[in-house]
């Protein structure tokens, strides 16, 4: 038995386990009327879907079983686990209930459906967009290419983090948060789809080196997640929702930063995209004449 080969089996299965996560989800909400203890459950297991999910490439990446198998089966994974099922979550916690005065009767009656499904949708096409965007580095960079900076929209699992996050806190609290904020809850669940289809980039933290500095800056906030957990006034899931505001927030305000100087690289890269690349010589004249000399010349060098 080859164990080489087994290899590329283990992160495959941290990526099923991810899907089996959403999965979980999703029936947890069908298996009858959604209650608060059944939203949270939910909740619970997209949890365990980030933690799979973060495991998936960094396994591939330390046993180098790196594949174009694996980034699709890992798409197709995080659209049910982090598309579907925090769309139906949020659906069923207060979408489902959303009405608004709008002259169509039908689309009133579906208003929550259709922001719900509008998640899903954005978190569709993000997805596509970043395997058509992984194909075309690959083919100028190979398989195995370096992780970038920067992510190009939100990324998935963030967008259903603010949403999973928001459940399992209104769980904590006593099941008050959405009472009369259905409408809020529709505009976060509406800017959450548009980010993720947008090209504002986020940083994907996937550069980060064991420096000093970033040594400081970690600790920093696992000390302050942990007093906060232990702090018995502030429910740990706020703090989960906070971190991933924040994150949200970073994307945005270097967005508007470096706004300017990130469309002046834009430019500049679909001006050498445009540009056709200059004809290489090919017979013995165009050779002569691109190092400034003539096929004459070459002659009487070779007669002499």
């Amino acid at each position: 038995m080859n164990l080489r080969k087994t290899f590329f089996i283990l992160p495959n299965l941290f990526t099923l386990a991810s899907l089996f996560c959403g999965f979980y989800a999703i029936a947890t909400l069908l298996s009858g009327p959604a209650s608060m203890r059944q939203l949270f459950g939910a909740s619970i297991a997209i949890y365990f879907g980030f933690f799979f999910d973060m495991s998936d490439g960094r396994v591939a990446r330390l046993t180098r079983t790196q594949s174009a198998l694996g980034r699709e089966l890992d798409s197709l994974a995080d659209l049910v686990t982090f598309g579907v099922a925090p769309a139906l979550i949020v659906y069923r916690w207060g979408l489902d209930s959303l009405t608004a005065h709008l002259p169509w009767p039908w689309i009133a009656r579906h208003l929550g459906l259709i922001v719900s499904f509008a998640f899903a949708a954005c978190g569709a096409l993000r997805l596509a967009r970043f395997n058509v965007l992984s194909i075309e580095e690959e083919a100028h960079k190979g398989l195995h290419k370096a992780p970038g900076k920067y992510i190009v929209g939100l990324p998935v699992p963030a967008a259903a983090a603010v949403l999973v996050g928001m459940v399992a806190a209104n769980h904590q609290i006593g099941g008050s948060l959405v009472d009369e904020r259905q409408a809020a809850l529709a505009v976060i669940v509406l800017v959450l789809s548009w980010l993720m289809v947008s090209k504002v980039r986020f940083r994907s933290f996937k550069d980060l080196k064991l420096s000093r500095r970033t040594v400081t800056v970690i600790s920093s906030f696992l000390g302050a997640i942990l007093l906060a957990v232990f702090w018995k006034r502030v429910p740990s899931a706020f703090v989960f929702v906070v971190l991933i505001t924040a994150y949200v927030a970073l994307g945005l305000t270097e967005e508007v930063v470096f706004f300017r100087r990130r469309r002046e690289e834009d430019a500049a890269a679909r001006a050498t995209a445009a540009s056709p690349p200059a004809a290489q010589p090919t017979t013995d004249a165009e050779v002569l004449a691109e190092l400034g000399a003539d096929a004459a010349d070459e002659a009487d060098t070779k007669s002499g």
